[in-house]
């Protein structure tokens, strides 16, 4: 079972549900369970699917990709959602292209103590995600100020708040509704055991 919900198969949904489906698809040319959850109710999945990709697939973001991915895993992981965070954490080891490394991230963010691995702006944008994922009626001003003292400007802060923002949400979706990755390719990325 991949939700505690019933989720349409591609041969069983109706002409609108399709058209939403090819918007869904992956590069991998299949639909992900966190979209085909929304199966039942097209107009939830049309929007979460352009929320998606203009938080963390912008061309116009201009946070390195990694780190987006990053932010991600470690929203994921103070959530506690398996599902974001298999597919989000391949994504950053993936572009983090250091193996070493990657374990060492991983280590730290399952830990909670990313100042282990980061400093600068990146520990400062771990540290706005872990506040505002985890303790949202807490933030103030001076939460995004620090974010400019680490050097980030406006545009970037947004970004992230966007990727906090959006994976706070389908992390609730997600484990709310009990899905999995059964039947999903996991990660955007060509692996060994992905299609090219």
């Amino acid at each position: 079972m991949a939700a505690w919900i019933e989720m349409i198969a591609d041969e069983d949904a109706d002409a609108e549900l399709r058209d939403v489906l090819a918007l869904a698809r992956t590069p991998h040319g299949t639909v992900d369970n966190v979209m085909r959850v929304h199966s039942l109710r097209p107009n939830t999945m049309r929007g979460h699917v352009i929320l998606y990709r203009a938080a963390l697939h912008d061309d116009a973001n201009t946070l390195p990709t990694w780190l987006q991915e990053t932010i991600s895993s470690y929203v994921s992981i103070l959530n506690r959602c398996p599902y974001s965070l298999a597919n989000h954490w391949a994504n950053a080891a993936h572009l983090i292209g250091d193996d070493d490394r990657a374990a060492r991230i991983r280590s730290a963010l399952d830990a909670g103590t990313p100042e282990a691995v980061f400093d600068g702006r990146e520990l400062a944008l771990l540290r706005y995600a872990e506040k505002l994922t985890l303790r949202p009626g807490e933030m103030e001003r001076s939460d995004v100020e620090a974010l400019r003292a680490a050097g980030l400007d406006d545009g970037a802060i947004l970004e992230a708040n966007q990727i906090v923002g959006y994976f706070n949400y389908v992390n609730r979706l997600l484990n709310g509704l009990g899905v999995t990755t059964d039947g999903d390719v996991v990660g955007y990325y060509p692996g060994r055991d992905r299609p090219q």
